[in-house]
């Protein structure tokens, strides 16, 4: 409601769809790592082996990419890739440029 008056935006960061209305998002970011990269990640994190598995099992099997498409309007969903160093400071640069944008167009 605040964030309404104030002609403010929000970023959220989830990693499920079912609890957040349509109408509360312009853009939806999925992001996507290849699974060698994921099991790398996990395992550095310290995440036991059936945490491991649910996790690559749901990036294989596209879980949170398939329910954004099924949750919100298709044009809002964007899938980037987080696999480099390289692509994560572009996501970062991208996010900027776009919240610039929305910004200015809602002031």
């Amino acid at each position: 409601q605040e964030c309404a008056e104030e002609n403010t935006g929000i970023v959220a960061d989830y990693h499920s769809c079912e609890l957040f209305p349509e109408r509360w998002f312009d853009l939806v970011l999925v992001l996507r790592a290849n699974t060698d990269v994921l099991f790398d990640r996990l395992t550095e994190r310290g995440y036991n082996e059936k945490k491991r598995s649910e996790n690559l099992e749901a990036e294989i099997m596209q879980v949170v990419l398939d329910e954004a498409r099924e949750s919100y309007a298709l044009e809002i969903v964007q899938e980037v890739p987080s696999n480099t160093v390289e692509e994560l400071e572009s996501n970062a640069e991208r996010c900027q440029v776009w919240v610039e944008q929305w910004v200015a167009n809602n002031s």
